[in-house]
């Protein structure tokens, strides 16, 4: 198998993380995978590559379940080939962490549990439902053909039940605990980069915010409007004893949104979809404190909206120096993750793979967020100028590339990529080897 200058420009930089045998291997499974359709397992992968009566095929699940390469390096070289590609030296990077219900049965799946389904559960509704629940962070940037963020994954982390835990034997660790040690490992990979840190409420826990103001990262998620907030203490009026480590409790949110003497400040930030949304705020700065831990220093922002269609909310960052539309806007970029996991499950077959083993359910699905990216990667190589074609229709345009398009791109550059000769007699007409039309007619005819 032969590949572009542009194509192996991205995938060089994962090569020496692999035995050649195994790069070879994974090339396959790679390219098989961006061709293939419905369900992304290793059989859909060969078949696209021409490799159906491939015998000894079960050396491509052993690249899987199997062979010795390390997950944390390759999500250490794709944090770095992303940040080297969409970032200027030295500038802000912006990581967002999720989870995500990869829904998964099977009595062998022995992490299997039964977690909060997000994509059926309401605010009067919690669904469950069988599956795997994966920590995924992702870097926020803002691809050179489209105006709006991205969300590229690198790190996807498996998150078991603390019932599943204990039947394993295995010590529980929540998802906090889970991204206080990934934000540690990126801080790490990337030592002296400024980072901030964007999660939802699940991340909205004092240990997390210690841990990223020890690691000088940036920490912005939603606050709790009965949150226990204090002043800092009056060091000057010393009793002899310990020092405080905090003052005076401090008005709730909740007494200040109630407040009607409550001074509100408005302004137009950037909002979903790329709009400008008006809204009125409140700001300060507090300790946040909870018994046996050290107080975080903080900035909070309450946030209403005036036409009162929008609910009361409140945010807080870890930076007290940060403004409150800083903090605002910074929160917004984190939903960019659930368009990734849409457009993951969408195009990339996430959910359909049927590996049942520890090792190779720990790869797989990590393999195909961490595709997402790959993706994003190959079509900026192929298109440096950033003019990618954008299906439009009568009933739908648009005037920006979607992932859809990406994987389209890179798709018809893998496809197009055999030099085909052409008729001495008929220019025109292309000579296809017979091999390459019956992975064509495949690809079309069949979905799986």
């Amino acid at each position: 198998m032969s590949l572009s200058t542009a194509i192996l420009s991205v995938l060089i930089h994962f090569q020496t993380a692999f035995s050649q045998p195994t790069w070879n291997k994974v090339q396959v499974l790679l390219v098989g995978t961006m061709l293939a359709h419905g369900r992304r397992t290793v059989t859909a992968a060969l078949r696209q590559m021409g490799l159906g009566n491939e015998v000894h095929f079960t050396n491509y699940h052993q690249t899987l379940n199997r062979a010795s390469w390390s997950e944390r390096e390759v999500s250490r070289r794709l944090l770095c080939l992303i940040v080297k590609t969409f970032s200027a030296i030295g500038s802000h990077i912006y990581i967002v962490v999720d989870e995500h219900l990869e829904r998964r049965w099977g009595q062998k799946i022995t992490k299997r549990g039964h977690h909060r389904d997000p994509m059926l559960s309401s605010k009067k509704r919690m669904v469950t439902n069988s599956g795997l629940r994966w920590v995924v962070m992702a870097v926020v940037i803002k691809l050179p053909w489209t105006n709006r963020h991205w969300a590229l994954p690198f790190l996807s982390v498996l998150a078991p039940s603390k019932l599943v835990s204990a039947k394993l034997g295995l010590r529980h660790k929540t998802v906090p605990e889970l991204a206080r040690q990934m934000i540690t490992l990126v801080r790490r990979w990337l030592p002296n980069v400024p980072i901030t840190l964007m999660g939802d409420t699940t991340y909205s826990v004092l240990e997390l915010g210690l841990r990223c103001t020890k690691l000088n990262m940036r920490l912005v998620a939603p606050l709790r409007l009965d949150a226990r907030l204090y002043s800092n203490p009056d060091l000057s009026k010393g009793n002899g004893g310990r020092p405080r480590v905090k003052g005076s409790r401090l008005p709730s949110l909740n007494s200040i949104l109630a407040n009607p003497e409550t001074e509100w400040q408005q302004m137009k930030v950037s909002w979903y979809n790329n709009r400008q949304q008006k809204l009125e705020v409140v700001s300060g700065t507090a300790l946040w404190y909870r018994c046996s831990l050290k107080p975080l220093q903080i900035r909070w922002v309450l946030v209403r909206d005036p036409d009162g269609v929008l609910d009361s909310r409140a945010y807080f960052s870890t930076d007290i120096a940060q403004s409150e539309k800083a903090i605002i806007e910074d929160f917004v970029k984190r939903w960019t993750i659930e368009v990734t996991f849409e457009e993951s499950r969408a195009h990339l077959g996430i959910e359909t793979q049927r590996q049942w083993t520890d090792k190779a359910i720990e790869r797989t699905t990590p393999s195909l967020f961490g595709l997402f990216s790959i993706v994003s990667l190959l079509a900026n190589s192929l298109h440096s100028d950033g003019r990618i074609l954008v299906q439009a229709t009568a009933w739908y345009k648009k005037q920006f590339p979607t992932f859809a398009d990406a994987l389209a791109a890179v798709r018809c550059h893998l496809w197009g990529d055999f030099n085909f000769a052409t008729s001495p007699h008929h220019p025109n007409m292309v000579l296809i080897p017979k091999s390459d039309l019956n992975r064509l007619i495949y690809s079309v005819s069949y979905s799986h």
